[in-house]
């Protein structure tokens, strides 16, 4: 009895924990980083509340449209802010890696793909997400694709669409989790900047936040809820990781004598 329930249980154990990937693929992996607990805290913590608030948004007020169209647009407006901030993390690196002197430009550019897997990895783990589902309803193929060409050709295409279905709902209950827990670790971590210096995520995250809260400002509000109400939620994230990130910012100077200058060996 115990033989067969181990015989069982190896599958499961041998199937990949979504959370451990998604930690592997978005948080900083760096051996020499400053790791401050209290500021991780903190990161923790403000994320948490960002996810609270948005609960009781949903909770508190009607959808002005489905809930699937309001999770794909915020998916949406996440990868479109995810863009924005690519680009512009992208030219900040650039000159911040430019502006070091040598060797430590060198040493920042050895850094650089913690970072660029991490938002190759988030955007392909949503289009995966998406691909599955499609799969799934069948708007990519389906059974009255197919001719009759006899009984048994039939009995093997629905042989064959039952398995793929098994194969692609097994492979969306990975993906999703995988997909949700990325994104809150990339934000967290400001998509592992930290492996490159442990300035950078403090300095690049209030383009995130302000440019997400840019595209909600323009969009159609999702929830039947007042203004005062929507404007404050909008505002929330920007104020809270702006803050935050000076704060950081000033934390790392005066605890760990992290300073612009040092970073760029002047």
């Amino acid at each position: 009895m115990n033989a067969v329930g181990r015989t069982r249980s190896v599958p499961f154990r041998s199937m990949p924990n979504p959370f451990a990937v998604a930690s592997a693929l978005a948080e900083p992996s760096r051996a020499d980083r400053v790791d401050d607990p209290v500021v991780r805290a903190l990161q923790w913590a403000r994320t948490a509340v960002g996810v609270a608030a948005t609960v009781w948004l949903l909770m508190a007020y009607p959808l002005k449209e489905g809930r699937e169209k309001f999770v794909m647009g915020k998916l949406e407006d996440l990868l479109i802010g995810c863009g924005i901030t690519f680009a512009t993390a992208f030219v900040a690196v650039t000159v911040f890696i430019a502006a070091a002197r040598s060797p430590l430009g060198r040493v920042y550019a050895r850094r650089l793909p913690g970072p660029l897997l991490t938002v190759c990895a988030i955007p392909l783990s949503v289009g995966v997400c998406w691909f599955l589902i499609e799969l799934l309803k069948g708007e990519i193929i389906s059974l009255s694709d197919f001719d009759y060409h006899g009984i048994l050709f039939s009995i093997l295409l629905i042989v064959v669409f039952f398995v793929g279905a098994l194969a692609c709902a097994a492979a969306l209950l990975l993906a999703v989790p995988v997909t949700v827990a990325a994104l809150v670790y990339g934000f967290n971590s400001c998509f592992r900047l930290g492996d490159v210096h442990d300035l950078l995520p403090a300095l690049i995250s209030p383009l995130l936040v302000w440019s997400l809260f840019g595209l909600g400002l323009f969009d159609d509000p999702e929830v039947a809820a007042p203004p005062l109400v929507l404007y404050t939620f909008l505002l929330g994230g920007p104020l809270s990781v702006t803050l935050l990130s000076v704060w950081e910012v000033r934390r790392l100077r005066r605890r760990h004598g992290v300073t612009l200058r040092s970073a760029l060996g002047r």
